[in-house]
């Protein structure tokens, strides 16, 4: 009796893997990251211009708001409206302004410049806008029926104009901003394959029922880590963007394209990985290490640390954005107890064999 209890003991201990095996393991699994990471940088790198397009909208927009006066229309009917350049029909006439700095006829126009214009049918039978006037500048005249830079059909309503435009300070620096930018999304894009990554390095310590939960594991997470992405940049974002600028209307907003995009990265990606709350407590009370108990228990800590994290988190000291990082993270917190409770179980340990 007393030597099978011993091969029992020394079955399990060879089962065990040695300091330097899984010194070994964390290696592999951070290889495989390294290479997921990359090959998604070259994807992400491809479509670079549109992430920056894709996260350069807020800051946009918000540009927008601080440095422009809207006026209210007051004509002399009062029936004066403000329509869409879609609407115009051929043979309507107009003022055509340029918005930004444009290389027109191998001349740049500055904003503001302005030509008398009319909506016209081009040669391949396409309605476009084309100058009912000649425009005269210092060493060039560009002459009437040229056609101006507008499209009609579907025009670019999230188009950046020079007020609106993050600067550079160095040549180079736009080329390291598009590598960052790519290198964010595609920690973003790995997000799955590296949680599976994670999960195979620390799966030999748990038993082998327990192992079942990878699969829910990394699809909770993935969706966790979206909606907290997506949540930060369409919810938290804009009005803490506009707060700041708000401060700063009182100065000319030069705003620099690397500092704004460090910023809004940081921000979804932090979100992204606080949202993984509820997808880490539902494994952690599958296999029986949290309970609904313990997590009311803890409420106390819990807003403490919460309150922390939203405090670094948040781009503003103000209480308002502070709570506008808080509030989700304590409903995250009330949905993890729900979870811990509805799907919460007593650890099962598994006989030896």
């Amino acid at each position: 009796m007393r030597s099978e209890e011993l091969t029992q003991e020394e079955a399990e201990l060879g089962n065990q893997m040695s300091f330097l095996e899984h010194l070994d393991e964390l290696r592999r699994r951070l290889v495989s990251s390294i290479i997921i990471v990359v090959v998604a940088f070259g994807i992400c790198f491809f479509f670079s211009e549109g992430i920056f397009n894709f996260l350069s909208v807020p800051i946009r927009r918000a540009i927008s708001e601080a440095e422009r006066q809207e006026l209210p229309i007051q004509g002399l009917t009062g029936d004066e409206k403000i329509f869409p350049i879609t609407s115009l029909k051929e043979g309507d006439t107009g003022r055509y302004t340029f918005d930004q700095a444009t290389k027109f006829g191998g001349k740049v126009l500055s904003p503001g410049t302005s030509v008398e214009s009319i909506i016209a049918r081009a040669g391949d039978g396409t309605i476009a806008l084309f100058t009912n006037e000649p425009i005269f500048t210092s060493t060039t005249i560009i002459p009437k029926g040229v056609k101006l830079p507008v499209d009609l059909i579907s025009p670019k309503i999230d188009e950046s104009t020079d007020e609106e435009r993050l600067i550079v300070t160095t040549a180079g620096e736009g080329f390291t901003l598009y590598v960052t930018v790519s290198l964010y999304a595609a920690i973003a894009l790995s997000m799955p394959f590296l949680l599976w990554q994670i999960w195979g390095f620390i799966s030999p310590a748990l038993y082998k029922h327990e192992r079942a939960y990878v699969t829910p594991f990394i699809g909770l997470s993935t969706t966790s880590f979206v909606l907290g992405a997506a949540f930060a940049y369409y919810v938290l974002f804009p009005p803490a963007v506009k707060y700041l600028l708000g401060i700063s209307n009182e100065f000319r907003l030069l705003l620099r394209a690397t500092d704004y995009f460090d910023f809004i990265t940081l921000i979804m990606l932090a979100m992204g990985l606080i949202f993984q709350m509820p997808a880490i407590t539902y494994v952690l009370a599958r296999i029986g290490i949290v309970s609904a108990g313990f997590l009311v228990k803890s409420w106390k800590f819990a807003l403490v640390i919460i309150l922390i994290v939203a405090a670094v988190v948040s781009p503003t000291g103000d209480i308002p954005n502070l709570m506008l990082f808080a509030l989700p993270m304590m409903l995250l917190y009330v949905i993890s107890i729900f979870i811990a409770w509805f799907f919460g179980k007593k650890r099962q340990i598994e006989p030896s064999i």
